[in-house]
């Protein structure tokens, strides 16, 4: 075993919500007068952090205040429709796979920590990870200094950890603490896009953890 602990993404990762994203964005811009985004449309414009994908789709700067009254409007369409969206086809296969093989795991994600525990626990899949964190301050940064902290309150060394993420923010931020990235197509970022950093792709999460 390489590594001894996985750290998994949520969004776009085990759950697989990008329907509700493209759906919570499109609704969020509709007063813009932009057209509607697919989820290959979207793919191509998406980065993060999500203000500068904003800022993509529009063309120019956001205003003052602009990206608060985006990010709220699109929580609120986002926290609709994401009802209708379950795990990854493979995800909870592949959790008992890597407990099976003994391996640890534990969840880090850039959403609100206060609704993502009791999500996980929604699916029945919270007793496979030994922590799990969400975001605790303001929405939209980026994930290293959050992997900092997740990785510091577990005791790990970065070199027993592979995260496993479907943004090229996941990479970013294992790269920043010294750890290994495998990064998955389900969600929100091109394969292009995820090819280019130089980690392995994948089309399955089944696939991700024979890198670990």
């Amino acid at each position: 075993m390489k590594n001894k602990h996985i750290v998994w993404d949520w969004n776009g990762t085990l759950f697989h919500d990008v329907d509700a994203v493209v759906g919570a964005t499109n609704a969020v811009f509709a007063p813009y007068g932009l057209g509607s985004y697919d989820v290959d449309a979207f793919r191509a414009v998406y980065t993060r952090p999500i203000w500068a994908a904003y800022e993509r789709m529009l063309g120019r700067a956001l205003h003052d205040g602009e990206w608060e009254k985006l990010d709220l409007g699109f929580h609120e369409h986002y926290h609709r429709l994401m009802l209708e969206c379950g795990l990854a086809a493979d995800a909870a296969s592949t959790l008992e796979s890597w407990e099976r093989e003994g391996g640890k795991q534990s969840l880090l994600s850039m959403w609100a920590h206060d609704r993502l525990g009791p999500k996980v626990a929604e699916f029945g899949i919270d007793r496979h990870f030994t922590r799990i964190d969400g975001l605790r301050s303001a929405a939209g940064g980026h994930k290293a200094d959050s992997m900092v902290a997740h990785l510091a309150a577990l005791g790990l060394d970065p070199a027993d950890v592979l995260v496993i993420g479907d943004s090229v923010d996941d990479a970013h931020a294992a790269r920043h603490v010294g750890a290994r990235a495998v990064l998955y197509t389900g969600g929100m970022t091109s394969r292009t896009d995820l090819a280019a950093f130089g980690v392995p792709v994948v089309d399955t999460l089944a696939n991700a953890i024979d890198y670990a």
